[in-house]
C-alpha cells in the first residue's frame, strides 16, 4: 500500500510547493534531533516525505496512487539504508555535516541555532523545595513576517552567481611544487549556495529577529550553585529560521544568614548556656524545609561538639533523599554574675575536685574532667 506522503507532512494533496516547504520546515524545527533526540525516526520520515513531494517526477507518481520509493517486496524509504536523498535535504535545511548526514557542498541557509544562557538567583528555601521562576531573555526568534524564509512575499532564493550554487570556490595557485588547488567558502553566499535577491523587510533575509520573550523555568529541588537547568529548544533560533538551540539557566545560590550548605548537608552554630551543656537540654531549630528540628544536648556536652540530626538537610537532586543537619555547639560562659549565681557556682566548686593545673600531654586525653577543667581546655585552644 502506497504511503500517504501528504498526510505525513499534514498538507492537502493540492498543496503548493511553498506550502509543502513551510510544512516541512515547521515539523523539522520541532522534530530535529538537536531538539528532540527521541524523534529521529519521525524526523527521517518527514524528510523523506518532503524529498518525494518536492521532486515533480516523484510527486506525479504519488498523485497517481503509487509510491516512488517502493522497491522489491514493497519496502519504502523509511527503514534503514537509503532515505531517498535525506542527506541533500538535511544540507538544504540544516547545514552540511550535521547529524552525520551531510558531506561537502552547500551548507544551506537554514542552520541550527546557538545555545542561550540565563541566570537565576535562589534562596536556600527555594532550593530546598524547588521553584518556578518567570524569566525574560533577549534572544533570536523566528521572523513572523516571512516565517523564517527570509524572502519577501512569494519570492524565492536564487542560485549564487559566484559559486554557481556549490557554496564554495576553488582556486588554483602555482608554486614550486606545482599547481595547488584550495577550496574556500563562497564570500557571496557564505557557503549557502543561494542568495536572497528580494529579502524580507522585517528580518533583512536572516529569517529571524531579536526580541525579548518570557518563559517559565521549573527548577528541581536540590540544585547547587553553578548548576545549569537545560531547556530544550528554548535558545537562539538558527539562521534562516532553523531549529532553536537549547537554553541553559545557571543557578546562583544566595547565602543564608543561619545555615551553611555542604552538598545536601546543612551546618549551623548554636549557642547554649554553660548550665545546659552541663545538665543537658533539648532545643528546637527552625529549618528551611521542615517546621523545626529537635537537637538533644546530652549532659556534659563539651564546647565545639557537633550534634547531627539525620534527614533534616536538603533533598538530593536525583534521589530526593535528605541530607543531615549538623549543629555546632558554642558553650556560653556568663561574663557577669549576680550574687545568687556566684554563690551557686562557688558551692558547685566546693563540692567538686576541680583545680587549676597545667595541662600535660598525658592529661589532655583525660576524659574524666570536671566542667570547668574541660572549659579551660576549650579556652586554651585544645
Amino acid at each position: 500500500m502506497a504511503r500517504d506522503y501528504y498526510g505525513i507532512l499534514g498538507v492537502a494533496r493540492g498543496a503548493s510547493d511553498q506550502d509543502i516547504k513551510r510544512a516541512y520546515r515547521r515539523l523539522a524545527r520541532e522534530l530535529h534531533p538537536d531538539v528532540n533526540p527521541t524523534q529521529e525516526d519521525r524526523f527521517k520520515e518527514i524528510t523523506t516525505a518532503y524529498e518525494v513531494l518536492s521532486d515533480p517526477n516523484k510527486r506525479r507518481i504519488v498523485d497517481a496512487g503509487g509510491d516512488p520509493l517502493a522497491g522489491p517486496g514493497g519496502m519504502g524509504g523509511f527503514g534503514g539504508g537509503d532515505f531517498g536523498g535525506l542527506g541533500d535535504i538535511f544540507n538544504t535545511f540544516f547545514g552540511g555535516g550535521g547529524g552525520g548526514f551531510g558531506g561537502r557542498g552547500p551548507r544551506g541557509r537554514v542552520r541550527p541555532g546557538e545555545r542561550g544562557y540565563a541566570k537565576v538567583t535562589l534562596d536556600l528555601d527555594e532550593i530546598a523545595a524547588g521553584a518556578e521562576r518567570e524569566i525574560t531573555i533577549n534572544t533570536a526568534v523566528l521572523c513572523e513576517i516571512c516565517d523564517g524564509d527570509g524572502t519577501r512575499g512569494d519570492s524565492t532564493p536564487t542560485s549564487c552567481p559566484t559559486c554557481k550554487g556549490h557554496g564554495e570556490i576553488q582556486t588554483v595557485q602555482r608554486s614550486i611544487l606545482g599547481n595547488v588547488m584550495s577550496v574556500r567558502e563562497c564570500p557571496e553566499c557564505r557557503g549557502a549556495g543561494e542568495v536572497i535577491t528580494d529579502p524580507c523587510l522585517n528580518c533583512g533575509g536572516d529569517g529571524r529577529v531579536r526580541a525579548q520573550r518570557s518563559l517559565t523555568v521549573q527548577i528541581p529541588a536540590g540544585v547547587e550553585h553553578g548548576m545549569n537547568v537545560r531547556l530544550a529548544g528554548q535558545g537562539e533560533v538558527g539562521p534562516g529560521g532553523g531549529p532553536a538551540g537549547d537554553l541553559f539557566v545557571e543557578i546562583h545560590e544566595r547565602p543564608n544568614d543561619v545555615f551553611v550548605r555542604d552538598k545536601d548537608d546543612l551546618h549551623c552554630t548554636v549557642r547554649v548556656p554553660m548550665t545546659d551543656a552541663a545538665l543537658g537540654a533539648q532545643i528546637e531549630i527552625d529549618t528551611v524545609l521542615d517546621s523545626t528540628a529537635t537537637v538533644h544536648i546530652d549532659p556534659g556536652t563539651q564546647p565545639g561538639e557537633v550534634i547531627t540530626v539525620k534527614g533534616k538537610g536538603l533533598p538530593h537532586l536525583n534521589t530526593g533523599l535528605r541530607g543531615h543537619l549538623h549543629a555546632h555547639l558554642e558553650v556560653v560562659v556568663p561574663a557577669k554574675l549576680d550574687s545568687t549565681q556566684s554563690d551557686l557556682l562557688r558551692r558547685l566548686k566546693e563540692s567538686g575536685n576541680d583545680e587549676v593545673e597545667l595541662v600535660t600531654a598525658s592529661s589532655k586525653g583525660d576524659a574524666k574532667k570536671g566542667v570547668f577543667s574541660k572549659l579551660r581546655n576549650v579556652f586554651a585552644g585544645r
